[in-house]
């Protein structure tokens, strides 16, 4: 078994990405974000241009970042996946400084994580997009289902959590579906199961018993 969980609005309470833009870049960064809604660019492209647009020290954007809660039971939820020796990755189309920055007031800083990744410097900053896959049908910096099939082994139950459009593709190759707002209501209404869940707490107390189950008919 092997957990994969996005981050903005899976892990943190808000996305991260939207904040930083809300508080540190040029307008032009909602003009983008609309052309994306409408279709007339990629989920890729948006990231990109609007990464750009983001103004600020390197100071200034960190404490925005510090603004940025986690779900109530992810600590946990981690602590309980390292304490069963059960992989946990984050495959997120957000931003690596950003998770990094947010987990490590955690203790959390160590786990893996692929996502875009921030490069350049304060007025000069630009998105870099090494798990970017042509032809993946989100269109994101981040082909997720790519990413969670090199990762988990053939024999794993992949087990995925997320939250929205970014999840729509990799949540149809979940052997195990924990889903909230879009993605849940995309999971029911093409009649995907999936476990419908509000905080990590409630993951932690669906997925136990199913991991004892398994490892106990494994024996």
């Amino acid at each position: 078994m092997h957990v994969f969980c996005d981050f903005d609005g899976t892990i943190s309470v808000v996305d991260t990405t939207d904040r930083v833009l809300s508080r540190l870049a040029a307008p032009e960064w909602e003009q983008l974000e609309g052309d994306w809604v409408a279709g007339r660019i990629d989920a890729a492209a948006c990231m990109r241009g609007q990464v750009a647009l983001i103004g600020g020290s390197d100071a200034e954007l960190d404490a925005v970042l510090d603004e940025i809660e986690l779900d109530p039971g992810f600590c946990a939820f981690a602590a309980w996946c390292a304490d069963h020796d059960l992989p946990l990755t984050i495959i997120s189309d957000g931003v690596d400084h950003f998770i990094r920055r947010i987990l490590g007031r955690h203790g959390l800083g160590d786990l893996p994580i692929v996502s875009n990744e921030l490069a350049g410097e304060a007025g000069a900053r630009r998105l870099e997009q090494p798990h970017r896959r042509e032809g993946c049908a989100a269109g994101s910096g981040v082909c997720k289902c790519e990413a969670a099939a090199l990762r988990a082994a053939p024999s794993d139950t992949l087990v995925y959590v997320g939250d929205g459009r970014s999840d729509f593709c990799v949540s149809q190759r979940a052997d195990l579906l924990f889903a909230k707002d879009k993605l849940a209501d995309y999971a029911a209404g093409r009649g995907q199961p999936h476990h419908v869940y509000e905080t990590f707490h409630d993951i932690t107390a669906m997925l136990a018993p199913l991991l004892a189950a398994r490892r106990a008919t494994a024996l």
